[in-house]
């Protein structure tokens, strides 16, 4: 008996220490791998001897985006490895999470007329075929159509990476156009206990059992398919914006999330794999940039030529609410499509006009009993369990948009008995609409529509509501409008750097999907579909990858802070009736707060005229004016890096746009360089845009390239009025170098406090 306790002691003793461990990241100092040891494994395996650690303790070696490892370690053992001279930092495993078809011919990608100046669209999708885009994600459902080869030529010689057996995907499933997928799953493992949870979807393998990795990696480069549709929604052809590059997708995401370890191990691993665009519709807080997983690959992608895409976030429109601000990221945020799906909520005798993709039954031709109860936060917010089913049975509910899902709203409410919900937008989304494909008849509609509903609930005696439903229709105007969710500016991080870069369709957007999950991925959820419309910032940071893979086509020879560049200043900022954006929070004019740049035009980025080129080397300088040296080599891979040469002002990056802060000085003076990728003999003439409040000149006002590949720079110095000290308000203007051709245009956010209230 007391052998027996002992030993069930020492199990007890041993789980425990097991349960203290947990995933930390080992930065190592950047020192060639001593020669008693055949791989870095194995010197970092020695190193970890000391501590104790049983042989499983590293998860991960990292090589290309990062100088170290990822191990399971308890806190005392990372406290030990923190004071080792051969380690720069040890740092706590961070989770990321997910920011969650007519695209192509909004964006002028259908069209016959040459894109790329002296070539035909038959040409540039050839030179796509050399292009491969890398997606980090939920995995992939290989069997969709989006990722038929057909007549695909043979994967690129230079592609090293490879397609993963799992239990549930046979390597066998890739081919010319899915040419790789992998997974990355040992952070995840650590963080449940050592295994995997109970969660009968969660399969150790590339394949996507969530939906969002498939619809992200083929709205990126997904095949052409005829009669796509969601249910009968947005009935068309399907295609991703470059439709002839290669897809590998890296399986990173979860049920609990993203794991920054997985993360890092999946960007280093498609750095050596070949990739050439790397697209993250994922994202985790704001913080310092040598603590950011993402920001930390996404340098060595870039020092080596990848373009790399993140979604901003789905926080807006709260203010200062980016993610991914890393300057040597493009940061994406959404707008709409001029495509809607148009529901109706007839109560009484007037008719209400929303949004949806419900496809069932209906509710007929009788109205029923409408119920909205204002006095409970929980059942206004049709939360799970708020509901009384007495209350709700046979009736349609009125619930308000927050807190949770909107389609586990109606969910709520189908189990409660209702029949039908009308889902009402509250100050935060104000008139932004986003259709669901509900599991019972559902209408979302706008705050002033909720809010005359809510009036209508609360003084007619005998409430009632029909609900109708109205398919699809197309060129909506005003398009586009940038999404309430959209995260928002500043940047916190860097005030000096105008964040997001740009926004790109984000709303309502229809693409594959996985089969193992419903169209509202709930669990209840049976139905089946091979494509799902879905909306977030998550689906506008495809649209830019893919972009970003036709334009490394079109000029293979361009840096990705040139891409960058083309895709920014040739945005434009007026919608389809000719006015300016609208943000669809307040129904007001948007901001580059809000939209950046603007909302991409790839026609035009494929011939900028000029770009705003930007080296390794400057970013080098850009980061040794925020930080020291240690923390710099925790960015920055190079052994012999230095702070010898560092920017006064992380604004003087050569950024395709300006963030001006007018802190205890009234004037703020950048130089730029403008590097010539048009025409030979172009000349371009300044216009600036400014405030009242602010004059700016620039010198020099005219700028004459005489070859393609010429570099010239220009100075503009802004000055702000002695009055405009105490403004607390930011305000935003423009600087745009021009000629007969082109339009070379960047936006200039004013602030006169840190983060300008």
């Amino acid at each position: 008996m007391a052998k027996t306790s002992v030993a069930a002691l020492l199990l007890l003793l041993q789980l425990v220490a097991v349960m203290a461990r947990q995933t930390y990241i080992v930065h190592m100092k950047p020192q060639p791998k001593p020669e008693a040891f055949d791989t870095h494994r194995d010197w970092y395996s020695d190193s970890l001897q000391s501590l104790e650690s049983p042989a499983d303790t590293i998860l991960y070696t990292y090589d290309a985006a990062y100088h170290g490892f990822a191990a399971a370690l308890d806190p005392d053992q990372a406290d030990m490895l923190r004071k080792s001279d051969s380690v720069l930092g040890v740092y706590e495993d961070q989770l990321y999470h997910l920011h969650t078809t007519r695209t192509p011919e909004f964006l002028g990608l259908d069209t016959n007329k040459g894109l790329w100046e002296g070539h035909t669209t038959q040409d540039l999708n050839a030179a796509t075929q050399d292009v491969i885009v890398g997606v980090l994600d939920t995995g992939v459902w290989p069997e969709s159509a989006s990722y038929e080869d057909f007549g695909m030529p043979e994967v690129p010689s230079r592609w090293r990476g490879k397609c993963e057996a799992g239990p549930d995907f046979s390597p066998n499933l890739c081919n010319k156009k899915l040419i790789g997928a992998r997974s990355f799953s040992k952070g995840f493992h650590m963080a449940s206990g050592g295994s995997f949870t109970k969660n009968t979807r969660e399969v150790e393998s590339p394949r996507d059992s969530d939906g969002h990795g498939t619809h992200t990696s083929s709205t990126a480069a997904g095949s052409r398919v005829a009669n796509a549709s969601l249910l009968g929604y947005a009935s068309g052809t399907a295609r991703g914006m470059a439709m002839n590059a290669r897809v590998a997708t890296y399986k990173v995401c979860w049920s609990s999330g993203c794991f920054g370890s997985d993360i890092l191990a999946a960007m280093d691993r498609a750095i050596l794999d070949g990739v050439d665009v790397l697209s993250l519709s994922l994202g985790g807080g704001s913080g310092p940039y040598y603590r950011d997983t993402i920001a930390i690959g996404a340098f060595a992608a870039m020092e080596r030529g990848i373009f790399v895409s993140c979604s901003a976030g789905n926080s807006g429109p709260t203010r200062a609410s980016l993610a991914n601000v890393a300057p040597w990221i493009m940061t994406v945020g959404a707008g709409t499509l001029d495509r809607d799906f148009p529901a109706f909520a007839t109560l009484g005798a007037k008719k209400y006009a929303g949004v949806s993709l419900y496809s069932g039954n209906g509710m007929g031709n009788k109205a029923l009993p409408l119920v909205y109860d204002r006095e409970n936060s929980s059942s206004n917010l049709c939360l799970p369990g708020s509901l009384s089913p007495a209350t709700v049975r046979g009736k349609v509910v009125l619930c308000d948009r927050g807190i949770n899902a909107r389609v586990e709203k109606g969910q709520v409410v189908r189990d409660a008995g209702g029949v039908g919900m009308i889902l009402a937008n509250t100050a935060i989304s104000g008139e932004e609409l986003v259709a669901d494909s509900h599991l019972l008849p559902a209408v979302a509609v706008g705050k002033k529509v909720g809010d005359m509903i809510r009036v209508y609930v609360r003084t007619d005696p005998n409430p009632t509501a029909l609900l109708s439903f109205g398919g699809t229709v197309l060129n909506v105007r005003p398009s586009p409008i940038v999404a309430a969710f959209s995260s928002r500016g500043p940047n916190t991080l860097t005030p000096q750097i105008l964040k997001p870069d740009v926004v790109g369709p984000g709303v309502n957007i229809l693409a594959a999907w996985s089969e193992a999950i419903g169209p509202s991925g709930m669990e209840k959820d049976v139905r089946k579909t091979k494509f799902n419309i879905m909306s977030g910032t998550s689906m506008s940071c495809p649209h830019i990858s893919g972009l970003a893979a036709l334009l490394k086509a079109a000029h293979p020879d361009w840096s990705p802070s040139a891409i960058k560049s083309a895709l920014m200043t040739t945005a434009y900022t007026q919608d389809n009736t000719g006015s300016p954006l609208r943000d669809a929070s307040g129904g007001g004019l948007s901001t580059p707060w809000a939209h950046g740049s603007g909302h991409v035009d790839p026609q035009k980025a494929l011939s900028p005229g000029l770009v705003y080129d930007t080296s390794p080397d400057e970013y080098v300088k850009f980061l040794c004016s925020m930080y020291t040296l240690e923390h710099l080599q925790t960015i920055v891979k190079r052994p012999n890096v230095t702070c010898a040469k560092k920017f006064s002002d992380p604004g003087q990056l050569n950024y395709p746009s300006f963030s001006i802060l007018f802190g205890k000085k009234r004037v703020a003076r950048y130089t730029r360089t403008l590097t010539n990728v048009g025409s030979a003999g172009s000349a371009y003439q300044v216009t600036v845009d400014v405030p009242s409040s602010v004059t700016a000149t620039v010198k020099p006002a005219k700028l004459t390239f005489k070859n393609v590949g010429d570099k010239l720079r220009y100075t503009v110095t802004f000055v702000s009025s002695k009055a405009a000290s105490q403004m607390a308000k930011p305000l935003f203007g423009s600087v745009m170098w021009s000629n007969d051709e082109h339009q070379v245009k960047s936006p200039v956010a004013f602030s006169w406090n840190e983060f300008g209230d």
